[in-house]
């Protein structure tokens, strides 16, 4: 099987940029925020059973899904985010193992953000995590998303831990320099290369 390397970190942290870094040298990328997308497309059954599921008011006048407003209710309300997990979690986890099984790529970053909170099992061999100390975590966000602070906090509180993240790291990148991320992506791509094709470890 096609070394695969599981991609985390928190929100804001600069897993994007990291995965980006990583396809520019060959490697083949899969997201799971990209999957998530493409299970909530308008007509799909992912959509349909949402909407089911949390009410109209989910759906834009144009068919797409509001993520704001999702993101909010499920934020503010536990049980229906785990209702929301359930319905798309096995449609993404499906869409990723299709990918997976297509690779010619010489390893996969899976790009999961709750990799290590998904009750989902990801078969990764190794896990790579994108460190950020949570105070820059919470600026970039605020800068990027336009959100509040206590929003931002919010969703951090509902991740795991940073502590929690690097004590199950096989590999960390650190990101408060950016402008070293490069180099250490360049150093992990040529391990990676080495990694022998084997049963992956599942994690979630």
């Amino acid at each position: 099987m096609t070394p695969i390397i599981g991609l985390t970190g928190g929100i804001g942290s600069g897993k994007s940029t990291v995965a980006n870094l990583f396809k520019k040298l060959g490697a083949s990328i899969l997201d799971a925020d990209v999957a998530a997308r493409r299970v909530v497309e308008p007509g799909s059954s992912g959509l349909r059973d949402l909407t089911e599921a949390l009410g109209e008011d989910i759906v834009k006048d144009d068919g797409e899904l509001d993520r704001t407003r999702l993101r909010q209710q499920i934020f503010s309300n536990p049980a229906q985010r785990e209702v929301v997990e359930e319905i798309l979690h096995p449609r993404i986890f499906d869409m990723l193992q299709k990918e997976i099984a297509e690779t010619t790529a010489p390893y996969i970053i899976l790009v999961v953000p709750l990799l290590l909170e998904s009750d989902r099992e990801y078969p990764v061999g190794r896990i790579l995590v994108v460190d950020l100390p949570e105070s820059e975590q919470i600026r970039r966000v605020m800068a990027r998303d336009h959100m509040t602070q206590p929003e931002v906090e919010k969703i951090i509180a509902a991740q795991a831990s940073r502590e929690e993240r690097l004590n199950r790291a096989d590999d960390v990148i650190s990101n408060i320099d950016a402008a070293s991320v490069p180099e250490q992506v360049e150093r992990l791509h040529e391990s990676y290369l080495q990694l022998p094709k084997s049963p992956d470890r599942n994690v979630g």
